[in-house]
Order: structure tokens, then C-alpha cells, then sequence
């Protein structure tokens, strides 16, 4: 399943490829390192048939521009998506944010004040001062005159290697749409992963507090770059937020649990972001997620023929 063909745009004099599909209110999709739109290809359709999803590649991955000098860091991310979503009109809009998305999403509720923003979804994101993950330092001690593209496809196979607890999930297909993009300037890994600063929400805890919208945090209980003990305090500090742990599940959890992660993702916003009324009771503290039988311990007195 792919995304339909991206538009693009001129931001800050370079081109950005976007994804614009689907009807209703519109929903910002933000991806992390190193991935790219293709992220979102299978969420963005279920979201789709409620909400105007814009699935953007951030400047520097995917198909947008890739520059050797600009800016990719944190919050001049968050300034080209300001200046990508006035383009498109957009003033009111939900964020779900993975990774460095996550992060870029929070910089944007706290500081894009002609943004309504009602609802923000972050999955596996850093925060506060966790900085960039070791991935990423890994990959900021490599030099880009070394990174050939066999050094590339490595990397990027490494990274899914490592944060999928059901590797046997991702296809060799889509890993390749992972790493392709990356294929046109293999350089431009090295670059982007260069400018993944961690700055922006440093010391911001007291601001990250007194943030209105509703929130969600999706993390997987296995996830080695950024710690669940990130997502549990987002979700002591964040006033009304829920958050759901995914057992056996890495940090890539859009392929780790596909079927999971998208119905999860549209029901929080179908719910909190469209209004729909639910008879669901309001969960407090983190939510297990069964992605398949629990163990019979987990309940003190569970039937062992519980299901998912």
C-alpha cells in the first residue's frame, strides 16, 4: 500500500513534497529519522475517510529538497511546516507526530501561536531533554563523503533491525521505501541526522504543563532509542492525556502493530478531535494494549481464554 502521488511547494526557497488526501478537518502527519511520508501509508488512508490528512516529507527527507546548508534542526522544521500549512490555508488542524516528529509537533503547540491546534498524537517522540537518540549520535560521528549507499542501507536496515520487536512485519519491500529516497543523496543521511539537536523543548516542562489540547502518547513498551519513561512523564505533565503502551512492540510502531496503531490513532481523533460522541469511559494512567493473548498472570483472576 503506497501514498498517492505528493504535490509540492516552495518553503524557505525549497521545494517540499506533501501528501494531501481525504476530506473533513485536516490532520498533520509528521514522520521521524529516518523514514519519510511512506511512514504514514497505511494510517493515512484510515484517516482519511473522516479527515483531510497532509502527510508531509520533512526538508532534507523523502522527496523534498534535500540542501546541504539549511537548517534541518527541530524548530526550523516546525517553521517550514508553519509556513507549508499557511500555504495550504490551514489554521486549525490535529498533529500526529513519530520520532523527531513528535518532537517537532510539540515545538509547534507551544509556540505556533496562529495555530489552533485541538489534538496532538505523539508515538515514541523525545522530549525534554533526551536529545537526539543513539541512532542518530551514531550516525552524527560518520562523515557524508562516507556515506555511500551501500553505507545508507545499512544504516536504515539497522535502525528497523533494531527498533521493530516483529521485524518479520516490515516486508523487504517497504524497507526499501524506506531506504530508497536516501538512495538520490546518500550524503544527505549524515546531513539530517547532523542537525537532530534535541533543542526546543529543553527546560520546557512548565510550558509542555500548561498546554490546552487533548493528547495522546503511543509508545512501545520495548522501545531502545526513546525510553517509555519519556511517554510516562508527557503523560504525568500534559493535563488530560492518555497513553497506551504497546507490549512486545519497538519504536517503530507503525509497522511494528499497523493494524493496531491506525485504529488506536483514529478513534482517539474521531472521538476528541471530530466530537463523536463514544461510550467508552475516560482512562486515566497508561492503557495496556493487547496485540495478541495476555499472559494469564497479568489479571489476578483472568480467564485464560481471554482474546485480544
Amino acid at each position: 500500500m503506497n501514498l498517492p502521488e505528493p504535490s509540492r511547494t516552495t518553503v524557505a526557497g525549497h521545494r517540499v513534497a506533501y501528501v494531501d488526501m481525504g476530506d473533513g478537518p485536516p490532520v498533520l502527519l509528521l514522520h521521524g529519522f529516518p523514514t519519510s511520508s511512506f511512514l504514514w501509508r497505511r494510517q493515512a488512508w484510515l484517516l482519511a475517510q473522516r479527515m483531510r490528512v497532509i502527510a508531509p516529507d520533512l526538508l532534507g527527507y523523502g522527496s523534498s529538497d534535500r540542501p546541504q546548508e539549511a537548517d534541518l534542526s527541530e524548530p526550523a522544521q516546525a517553521g517550514y511546516l508553519r509556513e507549508l500549512l499557511a500555504s495550504l490555508s490551514v489554521n486549525r488542524i490535529a498533529m500526529v507526530g513519530h520520532d523527531l516528529g513528535g518532537a517537532i509537533a510539540q515545538i509547534l503547540a507551544l509556540d505556533a501561536a496562529e495555530l489552533d491546534i485541538p489534538a496532538l498524537v505523539l508515538l515514541d517522540a523525545p522530549s525534554f531533554d533526551a536529545g537526539p537518540t543513539a541512532m542518530v549520535r551514531s550516525l552524527q560521528q560518520a562523515s557524508p563523503d562516507d556515506a555511500t549507499e551501500a553505507f545508507v542501507a545499512d544504516a536504515v536496515r539497522g535502525a528497523f533491525d533494531r527498533g521493530m520487536g516483529h521485524r518479520d512485519r516490515l516486508s523487504d519491500e517497504d524497507l526499501e521505501g524506506y531506504i530508497g529516497p536516501w538512495l538520490a543523496d546518500p550524503p544527505s543521511l549524515v546531513r539530517a541526522a547532523r542537525e537532530i539537536t534535541g533543542r526546543g523543548l529543553a527546560g520546557r516542562e512548565p510550558d509542555l504543563a500548561r498546554l490546552h489540547q487533548a493528547a495522546f502518547l503511543v509508545w512501545g513498551e520495548d522501545d531502545p532509542f526513546v525510553s517509555p519513561e519519556i511517554g510516562e512523564r508527557l503523560n504525568e505533565l500534559l493535563p488530560g492525556s492518555s497513553l497506551a503502551l504497546l507490549p512486545g512492540c519497538s519504536h517503530f510502531v507503525t509497522d511494528d502493530a499497523a493494524q493496531t496503531v491506525g485504529p488506536l490513532v483514529y478513534e482517539y481523533l474521531r472521538s476528541r478531535y471530530l466530537g463523536d460522541e463514544h461510550g467508552h469511559a475516560a482512562a486515566t494512567g497508561p492503557v495496556p494494549v493487547f496485540l495478541q493473548r495476555p499472559p494469564a498472570t497479568f489479571f489476578d483472576q483472568g480467564p485464560e481464554d481471554e482474546e485480544d
